[in-house]
Order: structure tokens, then C-alpha cells, then sequence
């Protein structure tokens, strides 16, 4: 199978530093020549790769811009540069290594003790140990504050109780990175594998993000131990820092989906011959749908640049990656529309990565803040008014608890 050639149409690649394209080239061939063949199957079992994980260890993709540990160290844009192509193979792949790197190794490092550092870092990094990220539960996804998980001191031991959902590695995870509410403030907790009290659950069925593991957690009288607790937590701020950390890989990771499907649509309509002998792509429609992918990705690609720039200069702000991130997972959703509109009938089949990229980014629409919530935080941004639903009042919350307790019953 020949190499991806990329899509420049702006020649954006020249605004790159030797390095970043050294290690943009290193993962395009690492996609191309061990997850493009085997992800088709995976998607289909419902099953994620696991034999991928050891070549990203070892290829430095977990953690890539920590500096310690013996980490790559990389910059912003150089990791922004290897969600792209794992993307490009599936989303999947990226948000795997996306929650181990953004959502596990991130806060671990940013707001763990020395001792939780020195454990946990290097491990994740080769890939001996799997982490998830727990804040999404059942009844609340957008508004994180709402959560029910709670957390209460017991002598040397917290307890935890509630659950969480949508969890991105759960049942295969080592660790668990647990966001639960004690006294009213978030805190965070590390929750190791088979901690007695603490079970996991697939989600099945699935149609989106098939080829990665999606799971429930559940804590009852969940006991840990106090030094597994992220000691610099206190607050909602904390996950939502984290989620920003991973929002931002994944506006560049959309883009290598949307190249993806571009790619497959343009090959597509210059070989597919109908109506006397002329290729598809000579008709109009056909070229609208392809200039039109073409310039949002290209602007797409810009957009994520300067955010990878912006950051690596410390000015980023949450706001300026929501922008990114729904930007760019909204064109690429379109593009690959489009790229099945175009292959027609042969859209829908798995011969092909575009229905497979479609329906992956009907999650990543949704997932790590919807669209419309990115929308509300860039409006609050210029305008300065938070738009959102006022949160419920403690009597309000508890009806809703105990409404919902009973129609469990």
C-alpha cells in the first residue's frame, strides 16, 4: 500500500521545524504499516488492537511533551502533530492514547505526589500499566459539577461511591483516575484495579468508536488509600484542566480523519469512470465537494497550529481550544459526509475507512464537550455572560437524586 501523501494544500509544511515533520513522518508510517491493516477487523469485532500498544510505547507516543522520565519532551505542535495520525488510522487509537497521555499521565504528573509520579509516569509511558479517566456519569455528561460520586474520609482510608460512564479504557485500565465530590469540592483519587468495591462494565453495541474500549464504573464502599489521593486537587478547575489538555488533541487528531476521507474521495472519484467514459471527479458537484473539503481542512490546519503554537508559548487559554475543537471535528464530520456521498454505495462498506471515520466522529462530536457547549464557552468568552442552565439548587439536586433512586427500583 503506498505511504499517505498528506494533504498541504497551502503548503502548511513549511511553517513546520525539521523535528516536527521527523516525528509526523515516523507516526504516518507507523499508521500505514500496522494499523490501516488491522483496524478494519478490529472495528468489526468491536474489539481495540491491543498488540499496537507496546510499538507506541516504545515510539515514545504516551506522555510525548513530558520532559522527565526520560520522555520525548516534545513540543505542543510535535504532539498535536501524533494525534493527527493516529486519528487518521482511527479515532479509537488517538483517544487511547490521548486519556493515557492527556487524561492519566497529565494530571498524575501535573497534580500527583512525587511518589504517585515516580510510580505511575514511568509506567504509563511503556505501556505496562493502561489508565482511565473517570468524570462522566450516567446523569451527567456537560455539566460535570452535577456529579453524585462521592468520596468520605475514614480514618487512613477514603471510601468511595457512585459510578461513572463513557469511559474510554475502563475495563482494561490499571488505574483509574477518579473525580468524586467530598464536601462539596471535587478531588481526585487514583483507583487501581481490583480494588475491592470497584467494578467495571463494557458498553456494547456500540455504532461509534468501535475499535475502543468504552466502559461503566461503579464504587461501593470503594476503599482506597490516603496516599492515593491527588494531593493538589480541590476543585472543579482540576478535571476540567485536564479535559482541556485532551481537547486539544483531539482538534488535531479530526483533522487526520478528515484527511482521511479526503484523501479516499479524491483517489475515488479520479478513478470511478461513469457517463462515457469521464471520471466523476470532472463533474461539478463532484469538485464542489472536494474544493469544499479541501479549504476547511486547510483552515482547519491553521487553526491548529497557531493553538499548538499559542500553547507552547504558554498563552493558551480553555476558550481558544474549543474553538479548535469543535471546528475541527464539525468539517471533519462533513468531509466524511461528503466522502461517502461521493463513493456512493461503496460509501457504507468497510472496503473503504470512510464510514468508519463518519460514524467514529459522530462521537468525538459529543464526547469531551458537545458541540454546542464549546459554541456557549467561546460566546462566553467574547461577551463575558456564562449562558449555561443555572445549576440546580442543593433541594432541586436532591429531588433528582432520590427520583432517580426510586426509578431504579
Amino acid at each position: 500500500m503506498p505511504s499517505f501523501p498528506g494533504v498541504d494544500y497551502m503548503l502548511i509544511d513549511t511553517l513546520f521545524s525539521e523535528e516536527e515533520l521527523m516525528v509526523r513522518q515516523t507516526v504516518r508510517d507507523f499508521v500505514d504499516d500496522e494499523v490501516i491493516p488491522v483496524i478494519e477487523h478490529a472495528n468489526r469485532e468491536e474489539k481495540f488492537p491491543m498488540q499496537l500498544i507496546p510499538k507506541m510505547a516504545e515510539m515514545g507516543l504516551f506522555g510525548a511533551n513530558i520532559s522527565e522520565y526520560g520522555l520525548p519532551g516534545l513540543n505542543n505542535v510535535a504532539y498535536g502533530l501524533i494525534m493527527q495520525e493516529l486519528e487518521r488510522g482511527d479515532s479509537g487509537l488517538r483517544s487511547f492514547a490521548s486519556v493515557q497521555s492527556g487524561l492519566v499521565m497529565y494530571p498524575i504528573f501535573t497534580f500527583g505526589s512525587k511518589e504517585q509520579r515516580d510510580y505511575w509516569i514511568p509506567k504509563l509511558a511503556s505501556g505496562e500499566k493502561i489508565g482511565c479517566f473517570g468524570l462522566t456519569e450516567p446523569d451527567f455528561g456537560s455539566n460535570p459539577g452535577g456529579m453524585r460520586t462521592y468520596a468520605r474520609k475514614d480514618g487512613d482510608s477514603w471510601v468511595l461511591n457512585g459510578a461513572k460512564a463513557w469511559i474510554t479504557n475502563g475495563s482494561i485500565a490499571d488505574v483509574a483516575v477518579v473525580w468524586a465530590k467530598h464536601e462539596g469540592k471535587v478531588r481526585g483519587f487514583l483507583v487501581e484495579k481490583d480494588t475491592p468495591g470497584f467494578k467495571t462494565a463494557l458498553h456494547v453495541g456500540k455504532f461509534s468508536l468501535r475499535a475502543s474500549v468504552t466502559s461503566q464504573l461503579f464504587f461501593e464502599d470503594c476503599r482506597i488509600p490516603a496516599e492515593n489521593v491527588l494531593p493538589e486537587t480541590n476543585g472543579l478547575k482540576y478535571p476540567l484542566s485536564c479535559l482541556t489538555q485532551a481537547r486539544y488533541g483531539i482538534a488535531w487528531g479530526a483533522l487526520g480523519a478528515a484527511m482521511a476521507v479526503y484523501n479516499t474521495a479524491l483517489d475515488y472519484a479520479k478513478s470511478r469512470i461513469q457517463f462515457g467514459g469521464q471520471p466523476i471527479a470532472s463533474h461539478q458537484l463532484v469538485q464542489n465537494k472536494l474544493a469544499w473539503m479541501v479549504t476547511e481542512i486547510t483552515k482547519g490546519q491553521l487553526l491548529a497550529l497557531q493553538m499548538g503554537r499559542v500553547k507552547d508559548q504558554g498563552k493558551l487559554k480553555p476558550h481558544h481550544v474549543s474553538m479548535a475543537k469543535m471546528n475541527n471535528v464539525n468539517i471533519a464530520l462533513e468531509c466524511a459526509r461528503g466522502a461517502r456521498d461521493i463513493l456512493g454505495a461503496n460509501g457504507i462498506s468497510d472496503e473503504y475507512p470512510v464510514i468508519r471515520h463518519m460514524m467514529n466522529l459522530e462521537s468525538v462530536k459529543t464526547y469531551e464537550g458537545t458541540h454546542d457547549i464549546h459554541n456557549l464557552i467561546i460566546a462566553e468568552a467574547v461577551t463575558g455572560i456564562p449562558a449555561y442552565n443555572p445549576p440546580m439548587s442543593a433541594k432541586a439536586e436532591k429531588e433528582a437524586t432520590e427520583a432517580a433512586a426510586a426509578k431504579k427500583q
